[in-house]
């Protein structure tokens, strides 16, 4: 079944990238003034951050492809009754770009020194993409630090039907990389980038030329692409550390919510999270793929926000 809706799925993303991208000017959104930026030291790497709001915190990690800019119109809607933290993945973004730690075990590591550096105790997560290895891998690791973790549209390495979705010929670029392919993207950097948001957006018009120039310019930073691609070239660690980690302390026992993008992962997330969760709803943002910020955030906004100020459920 998974195999059945991941190629449909699919199919219908890669049909829709086959359409041009038309010339929208728009910037990504800026967030709120009332944010602030630092820079936080830790665990071998220097994180670029965001902080903003007031209230209970949550922490949103972004994936490939873009940096913590993504999040600004769920950062905006947050900060009204929550302390908002938004990092760039070390390597990406603002971060620094060390020569290594992109296992995301690593990286679950500059998450909790963020929350250190802001003496943050308990966060509740909001992922997407890689974020979502991040934050998997900081939540098994410290479950009494996160409160409720919403996981958007990606697999998670090592969980599920991770090997069956990886065979995908649409993701070729988890083995994508090495010195080689570095030297065939630089001075390239927006023709590969185009690639992610044109196959894997319902309507690549929805991703603006704004936010294009704005990604493909931070992607081309020095360093930049090689850390991307060192973000994939951990996939095989990361599915082995997520393999051992469920086996050792079982399934995570936060609410989670799993949301795909209707053209995307669509359901498939809440199947996918249901291996290594006890209290998964699903989700599904609708005419969206992979994109979900660019091309639906109104609805990504609402379902997101709708979910973490819910109550707890009575016990019978």
């Amino acid at each position: 079944m998974t195999r059945t809706f991941l190629g449909a799925a699919m199919a219908a993303v890669l049909a829709a990238g086959l359409a041009s991208a038309s010339p929208s000017l728009a910037q990504p959104p800026p967030f709120p003034a009332g944010f602030k930026t630092s820079q936080i030291t830790t665990n071998g790497a220097t994180i670029h951050v965001r902080v903003g709001g007031k209230g209970p915190a949550v922490v949103l990690l972004h994936g490939y492809g873009e940096t913590g800019d993504m999040w600004a119109p769920l950062a905006a809607d947050l900060a009204r009754d929550h302390t908002v933290i938004v990092p760039d993945l070390r390597g990406l973004g603002l971060s620094s770009r060390p020569t290594g730690g992109y296992d995301k075990k690593t990286q679950a590591g500059d998450v909790a020194g963020v929350l250190d550096a802001l003496k943050v105790d308990k966060a509740d997560l909001v992922t997407h993409d890689i974020g979502n290895m991040v934050g998997y891998a900081f939540a098994m690791r410290s479950t009494e630090r996160v409160g409720r973790f919403v996981l958007i549209d990606a697999p998670v390495p090592g969980i599920g039907p991770w090997d069956e979705i990886t065979k995908n010929p649409l993701l070729w670029h988890f083995r994508f990389g090495g010195p080689d392919m570095e030297r065939l993207v630089a001075g390239r950097e927006r023709i590969y980038l185009d690639r992610f948001w044109n196959e894997f957006s319902a309507d690549p018009a929805k991703f603006s030329e704004g936010a294009r120039v704005h990604y493909a310019k931070l992607y081309a930073q020095p360093g930049a692409m090689h850390a991307g691609f060192s973000q994939f070239a951990a996939f095989d660690q990361d599915a082995i550390d997520d393999k051992a980690i469920l086996a050792e302390k079982g399934k995570l026992p936060m609410p989670v919510l799993a949301l795909g993008g209707e053209k995307s992962f669509g359901l498939t997330m809440a199947a996918v999270m249901r291996y290594t969760a006890s209290d998964v709803t699903e989700g599904v943002i609708p005419a969206s793929g992979h994109w979900i910020m660019e091309e639906n955030p109104a609805a990504t906004v609402k379902i997101v926000h709708d979910f973490l100020d819910a109550k707890p459920a009575a016990r019978p």
